[in-house]
C-alpha cells in the first residue's frame, strides 16, 4: 500500500465514525440522514482503498440512494417541517450504552483472542473482475431474476400509489372537454 493509500484509509478510517457519532448528536432527521450517508460513503472508500473497489463502489451507490430516499421521504411526510424540528436519537441511554459497551468489549476481544488464520495462498490480482465472474457465473439467474422483481416493485408501487390515470380528467369516454381534473382544482372548475 502506497503513501496516498495509507492516508486516505487513516483519513477515512477516522471520519466514519465521526460521522456514525454525529448520527446520534444531531437533532434532526434530515441531518442525521445526510451524517450517516457520510459515515457509510467513508465506509465505502475504506473498502475500496483496502483492495475491494467494487464492494467499496457499490456500498457508497446503495448508500447514497437509499439515505437520499429516506431524507426526501422525511422532509415530505414528517409532522414538522422538513425533519428539521429539533428531536433526539437517543432513547433508552443507560441500556443502550450497556449494551453497545458490551458489544464493543466483545469484539475488541475478539479480535486478539481469536487465532486468525494464516494466508496460504497468494492473493488474487484483480478482485473486481473475480466479484463480477463470481456474480455473473453461477449467480447470473439470481440476478437477473432480482432486476426484475425489483423493477415490478416499484412499477406496481407507482401504480397502486397513484388513485387515477393519465386519462381521468378527460371523462369515461375521453370527451369532457375542458379537461376536469377528479382531485379539483382542474381547468374545467
Amino acid at each position: 500500500m502506497g503513501m496516498t493509500d495509507t492516508v486516505l484509509l487513516v483519513a477515512l478510517g477516522v471520519l466514519a465514525p465521526v460521522f456514525g457519532v454525529l448520527v446520534f448528536t444531531l437533532n434532526s432527521m434530515a441531518r442525521v440522514s445526510f451524517s450517516l450517508l457520510a459515515s457509510l460513503v467513508c465506509v465505502g472508500g475504506v473498502t475500496a482503498v483496502l483492495g475491494l473497489p467494487y464492494l467499496g463502489v457499490v456500498i457508497v451507490l446503495m448508500m447514497v440512494m437509499e439515505m437520499v430516499i429516506m431524507a426526501v421521504f422525511m422532509i415530505a411526510y414528517m409532522m414538522n417541517p422538513a425533519g428539521l424540528m429539533p428531536m433526539s436519537m437517543l432513547h433508552n441511554k443507560r441500556g443502550a450504552l450497556a449494551v453497545s459497551g458490551a458489544v464493543f468489549a466483545a469484539l475488541v476481544a475478539g479480535i486478539f483472542l481469536v487465532p486468525w488464520p494464516d494466508r496460504t495462498a497468494s492473493r488474487p490480482r484483480d478482485t473486481t473482475f473475480l466479484v463480477g465472474s463470481a456474480l455473473m457465473t453461477e449467480q447470473m439467474l439470481t440476478m437477473v431474476i432480482l432486476g426484475f422483481v425489483l423493477l415490478a416493485t416499484m412499477v406496481g408501487a407507482t401504480v397502486l400509489a397513484t388513485h387515477r390515470g393519465r386519462y381521468d380528467r378527460f371523462g369515461d369516454d375521453l370527451d369532457q372537454r375542458p379537461a376536469e381534473d377528479p382531485a379539483g382544482g382542474g381547468v374545467g372548475r
